[in-house]
């Protein structure tokens, strides 16, 4: 398996230098060079838009930048591999985020970060907010409380919604997954998956593959295989465990691999090399933790036929920038008040497809800098939003 070209690491020094006054700022679609220009971008002239907008409240799309911002939104309870740091902390995380959304999608976005985490504070927050942005991204909130806000935003907000940290990463995950599949002369269906992590992630990569039609999912949480009726398994993990582990395996991660084709890690729990050992012939391993996967990419292509991780630094990086940025456009460019799973399923078919031009088993996936990606996203995206749910 080949290498990514080396590239230097940056130093503390390099990151910190880098962020200072942070990393975004306003910019101007029309001129301000003239007492006319200030005239018609102020008073008295914007009097005449926020007049037309008064008498009709649709023109807000026509005539302010709404419709294409999106509000990133944590609560710096879930920050990647640094846990609950706070919404402060967060900021930087999210000016990233919102940066990635302009670079990548080309839509104007803004990061919040709200020093709550208590869920219904949040949606009155963001139902209050409501007519200064078009979508809301959710980013960094911890499980179990996650499920719950994405759930009571959607029905609170007309506009699209979306946890990215479950969403984004099973929309690549499933590309990557059909990518690997048309590598091997595979069908998904006929693949028996594991997938270590029952939070955020994994709940929703487990659904998005039963979705796109694996038949043999089983998830594992700390505590084992789940299961139903499984000591510790309630809420979401509970709905989870009656549509998933279909033999109705029991015990830990050694009972779950024996036999799988694939594993998919979300956990940041440690893989045994000798559990490796126990998966069928030529299997997929998706260790996605970060910056630690959960067993070395040398390590697992001693056994796999395909590795992918969630670092950079090693072929077939699972990067929710290839999902998210389009994503949102797309939902944006049709008018979605929803994000659905038809729409996330199109847009994982539409990242696989992007890759069918340069397959190999170490390219299951575009490069996250491939042009071609964001556009066949959101088109894909924008073209499902009309299908059901």
């Amino acid at each position: 398996m080949s290498s990514p070209v080396p590239v230097a690491a940056p130093t503390r020094e390099d990151v910190l230098s880098a962020h200072l006054g942070g990393k975004l700022s306003t910019g101007l679609t029309a001129p301000l060079d003239n007492a006319r220009d200030l005239a018609i971008a102020y008073t008295p002239g914007v009097a005449e838009v926020s007049r037309a907008i008064a008498a009709d409240p649709a023109l807000a799309a026509r005539y302010t930048w709404t419709n294409r911002l999106v509000a990133v939104v944590s609560d710096g309870t879930a920050v990647l591999g640094l846990g609950d740091i706070g919404p402060r902390a967060s900021l930087p995380v999210m000016e990233g985020k919102s940066a990635l959304f302009k670079a990548f999608g080309g839509l104007d976005s803004i990061p919040l970060v709200l020093d709550t985490t208590d869920v219904d504070e949040i949606v009155e927050t963001l139902v209050r907010l409501r007519p200064s942005f078009g979508a809301v991204n959710l980013e960094d909130v911890s499980a179990p409380r996650c499920f719950e806000l994405e759930r009571r935003l959607i029905e609170a907000l007309d506009c699209p919604v979306m946890h990215d940290d479950q969403h984004g990463t099973a929309i690549v995950l499933l590309a990557a997954l059909r990518g690997a599949c048309a590598v091997q002369g595979r069908e998904l269906g006929g693949l028996r998956i594991v997938i270590s992590g029952a939070g955020a992630a994994g709940v929703a990569c487990a659904r998005i593959l039963l979705a796109a039609g694996a038949s043999d999912v089983t998830v594992l949480d700390s505590r084992g295989i789940l299961l139903p009726g499984r000591a510790g398994v309630t809420g979401e993990k509970a709905a989870l465990a009656e549509v998933t582990n279909p033999r109705r395996l029991s015990g830990a991660t050694a009972e779950a691999l024996t036999g799988a084709d694939v594993f998919v890690g979300l956990s940041s729990a440690t893989l045994p090399e000798d559990l490796l050992a126990l998966m069928a012939p030529e299997p997929f391993v998706f260790a996605l933790s970060n910056p630690d996967p959960e067993v070395h990419p040398d390590v697992a292509a001693r056994y796999a036929a395909i590795v992918a991780t969630g670092r950079s630094d090693f072929p077939n990086q699972i990067n929710n920038v290839l999902a998210f940025p389009g994503v949102f456009r797309g939902a944006l460019d049709a008018g979605a008040r929803r994000i659905t799973e038809a729409m996330k399923l199109a847009a994982a078919d539409a990242i696989a497809a992007v890759a069918l031009d340069d397959l190999a088993p170490d390219r299951i996936v575009p490069s996250p800098f491939d042009p071609r990606v964001a556009p066949a996203v959101s088109q894909a995206v924008a073209a499902a939003a009309g299908d059901p749910i």
